[in-house]
């Protein structure tokens, strides 16, 4: 699909650029509207599991209700009841209920930008394009690469080691203290463990003729292309949407710092 062969650290940048530009506006009609390509160019450009897409949003839902609630509850009173607005049997300072709509939604809106990185890009893949397009030190790049593969290892590592003292009678504590004493236990075995991996990758490394350099060939090369353009146009594009939009509602209103 379109999203999953774009250039990784091109569109790490388009998202970072967007949301920069997302900060600088506070409205509501800006990010809804840029919400709403997101997810549209999400569905429609990538292979996306719909339920496990709804598991990862549902958190900044979440989150964004509270902060519009919260904004509603703890907002200033109107002067005059003219600028009151009414919900169902609900009246709002119409202010107030802007502001917390604006920041509401563009808690989701930089949720699906940032979901849409997440679910498009191969870590793997992510981490080399920043080694050939922004230089980045092979040296941090690989350690953050081992200590990435090292964690779905360490979670077998703590099952073995609490399956081994199951099996010598130790049984999983109840209580609070209890698990905390139990946890001081699995940490030295699982500290020795990761050690002795360490060593075996870096014993491994090194034979490999792996010095740190940055000037070395790669097996899987990442170039930025038209595609990749394509696609930072396309994001600007909308964002230029959005805000001519929300300008020719009369709702655009730029961030001065209030809250």
């Amino acid at each position: 699909m379109f999203l999953h062969q774009l250039n990784p650290t091109m569109k790490a940048l388009t998202i970072v650029i967007l949301v920069v530009l997302l900060a600088l506006v506070f409205d509501p009609v800006t990010p809804t509207i840029l919400l709403l390509s997101t997810l549209l160019l999400m569905f429609v450009g990538a292979k996306v599991n719909l339920k496990k897409y709804f598991l990862y949003f549902l958190p900044f839902i979440l989150f964004s209700f509270g902060m519009f609630w919260t904004t509603l509850i703890f907002g200033k009173q109107p002067d005059s009841p003219d600028q009151v607005i009414t919900i169902l049997i609900f009246e709002f300072p119409r202010e107030t209920f802007i502001v917390a709509l604006a920041l509401a939604v563009r808690v989701l809106s930089v949720a699906a930008l940032s979901l849409l990185f997440i679910f498009t890009t191969n870590i793997v893949h992510f981490i080399l394009s920043l080694i050939q397009q922004l230089k980045l030190s092979p040296r941090i790049a690989y350690g953050v690469l081992a200590g990435y593969r090292f964690l779905p290892m360490m979670k077998d590592e703590l099952k073995i080691i609490r399956e081994a003292h199951r099996i010598r009678g130790v049984h999983q504590a109840t209580t609070i203290r209890g698990k905390w004493s139990q946890y001081k236990r699995y940490a030295i075995p699982l500290l020795a463990s990761a050690i002795r991996k360490a060593e075996r990758t870096a014993t491994a490394m090194e034979s490999k003729g792996f010095t740190g350099e940055r000037n070395r060939t790669f097996l899987r090369q990442f170039t930025i292309t038209k595609e990749d353009w394509l696609f930072l146009v396309l994001m600007l594009t909308l964002y230029a949407v959005a805000v001519y939009t929300s300008s020719s509602l009369g709702f655009l209103k730029l961030y001065n710092g209030e809250l």
